[in-house]
């Protein structure tokens, strides 16, 4: 079984900064994509950000020049690095992982989610 755990979530102030992780466990061995996705409540899922294995990088234009995106293949994670939040940069954020990716909203394992609040 492959596992995503995510971590680092929690309460900040808008203007604020927050990362955070998300590891992989189990049979897996490589990883094509790693993906950030998020949902507030009441929403769909909205993808956020992704990283390839050559290292390069896609945002939403939500987030982009805000959020920082990154990968260690040794340790199989991934990571999320936001900045200057804003309150409705709240929601539960989701890491996926893709051996061979399909397409968007595809990805193959998916995290539990860790919950962001941003208060004014």
């Amino acid at each position: 079984q492959v596992q995503l755990v995510e971590s680092g979530g929690g309460l900040v102030q808008a203007g604020g900064s927050l990362r955070l992780s998300c590891a992989a466990s189990g049979n897996i061995f490589s990883i094509n994509t790693w993906g950030w996705y998020r949902q507030a409540p009441g929403k769909q899922r909205e993808w956020v950000a992704r990283i390839w294995s050559g290292g390069f990088r896609n945002y939403a234009d939500s987030v982009k020049g805000r959020f920082t995106i990154a990968r260690d293949n040794t340790k199989k994670s991934a990571s999320l690095e936001m900045s200057s939040l804003k309150p409705e940069d709240t929601a539960v954020y989701y890491c996926a992982a893709s051996p061979n990716y399909r397409g968007p909203e595809t990805d193959d394992y998916w995290g539990q989610g860790t919950q962001v609040t941003v208060s004014s």
